[in-house]
């Protein structure tokens, strides 16, 4: 399966933009968000993919980070959210935004995102509530900032993908417990605290 794709930004639309790999152009659809996020036309370009296929149709759609991706795959595993209705959604709202809205049960939040009705907005907070917490708290869904190497945080997140969290996931978490516990915390006490976030 395509998993990322760089090149460069041949063409775009509202709603789907060509790069051009090595001379053969790919066709994917994307959110506004990823859309504004790749640039000019004719600059290099990056987009992580998810191939949706459909008994008529294959699809390549397009995302500015893995963290949309994510979201992406959540929300397509809701019933009734097809791949049109999750990027209008990821179109309206950040992944912050929406991680924020699910976790709280804000279903009028994700109501704003064309296509979506209150009753599949409810749905979609209510299947998603538990999981919400397991992915990654990035505004915009920018990667987190890499911890100095050698410090607690940086070790912290060193032991936490040594459990098997991504690492994503590990960054988010020790970030989120360093702002609970203050910038000199001790190492056990913020890989035990940033774990059960990570669990959460």
């Amino acid at each position: 399966m395509i998993a990322k794709l760089t090149g460069l930004l041949d063409d775009s639309g509202p709603d789907w933009a060509v790069i051009d790999v090595a001379g053969v152009g790919y066709l994917v659809h994307c959110s506004v968000r990823t859309l504004e996020a790749l640039g000019e036309r004719g600059g290099r370009a990056t987009v992580f993919t998810d191939l949706q296929v459909s008994e008529n149709d294959m699809r390549l759609i397009g995302f500015a980070s893995g963290a949309e991706r994510d979201w992406f795959r959540l929300l397509t595993a809701v019933q009734g959210v097809g791949s049109k209705v999750a990027l209008a959604i990821l179109s309206a709202l950040t992944t912050e935004e929406l991680q924020r809205a699910c976790a709280g049960g804000d279903a009028a939040m994700v109501a704003r995102a064309n296509g979506v009705g209150p009753k599949l907005a409810s749905r979609i907070v209510n299947e998603l509530k538990d999981k919400a917490g397991g992915l990654p708290t990035i505004p915009g869904g920018a990667a987190p900032a890499a911890a100095p190497a050698g410090s607690a945080s940086a070790d912290a997140v060193s032991a936490l993908q040594n459990l098997g969290f991504k690492p994503a996931v590990a960054a988010s978490a020790v970030a989120h417990a360093m702002g609970e516990l203050g910038e000199d915390a001790d190492l056990d006490v913020l890989v035990r605290v940033a774990l059960k976030k990570a669990a959460g």
